[in-house]
């Protein structure tokens, strides 16, 4: 497993291991494995030509975490790393017969929100570098000859998260009531042991070599849903104010958080419809 150390790696290394799995934790960032079935290997800046070779000789399949995400990097640095580092990891796993599982991102369909529901038949929109860098990479890897899946999870939540839900979750903590009531828009969002388990699924099915899946919670949520959730875990009540939806848009607007917005006050529903079909149980 490629881009073991962060959030989503050191779960899942946790996960798999736990259930007889034997992983090669690659990564850039010192690892204590913890576990007898985890073993570690150093993994270079993928923005520099890498030789893939030794690793994927001690290995069956190949899941592929590795990646920028961060808004600060640029075009070269996507393309590099999430891109043409992609591309030459497929190619050696098609040398060496590998089954490659690559963690795409539903920003390879998708800008950060979207009126009509996603589907994997639907034609891919990515809306910013990102984006376009994991679609650029999605491309690669079927092009490769490789036995593969591509998984396009939405956002990722649980302990140790990072981006947007994580931001809701710190608001909700807050000893306030909180504006968002009259949020209605819907969205998909992803537990971190869904996706573990979502990971399990396609590595021991064969049906999933050749295909790209959707992958993320059953059930879309609200902003309002996270918050109760959150609060209720920590026996506290909703406290949530119904302020009109366009009230609660301008004030983001106002402070430059006019994209924080689009990613969590407007819809994005992907449905994990064909993942399901597959014989995937998320809790």
């Amino acid at each position: 497993m490629t881009g073991a150390g962060g959030f989503v790696g050191r779960n899942l290394i946790a996960f798999l291991a736990s259930r007889g799995f034997s992983v090669i934790a690659a990564s850039r960032t010192a690892l204590a494995p913890g576990h007898p079935n985890i073993v570690t290997a150093p993994l270079s800046d993928l923005a520099l030509p890498f030789d893939w070779r030794a690793l994927l000789e001690r290995c069956d399949a190949i899941v592929h975490l590795a990646g920028v995400a961060h808004r600060f990097s640029g075009d070269e640095q996507y393309n590099l790393v999430n891109y043409r580092a992609t591309e030459a990891l497929a190619k050696a796993a098609c040398r060496q017969q590998k089954h490659l599982i690559f963690v795409s991102s539903i920003a390879a369909q998708s800008g950060p929100f979207s009126e009509q529901e996603l589907t994997e038949e639907a034609p891919p929109r990515p809306a910013n570098a990102y984006g376009r860098s994991k679609l650029a990479a999605e491309h690669a890897v079927r092009a490769s000859g490789a036995c593969f899946t591509i998984l396009r999870p939405v956002v990722i939540y649980g302990q140790g998260e990072k981006g947007n839900v994580s931001i809701i979750h710190r608001v909700s903590n807050l000893p306030i009531p909180l504006p968002f009531g009259a949020v209605t828009a819907r969205r998909s969002v992803l537990s971190i042991d869904n996706f573990c388990s979502a990971i399990v699924t396609v590595l021991t099915d064969p049906r999933a070599h050749g295909e790209t899946f959707i992958v993320s919670d059953p059930t879309p949520v609200t902003v309002s849903d996270l918050i109760s959730r959150h609060r209720a875990a920590s026996g506290r009540s909703p406290w949530l104010v119904p302020v009109p939806e366009r009230w609660i848009e301008l004030s983001f607007a106002a402070f430059g958080l006019g994209d924080t917005w689009n990613r969590v006050g407007k819809p994005l529903v992907a449905r994990p419809t064909k993942l399901l079909a597959l014989g995937w149980k998320p809790s």
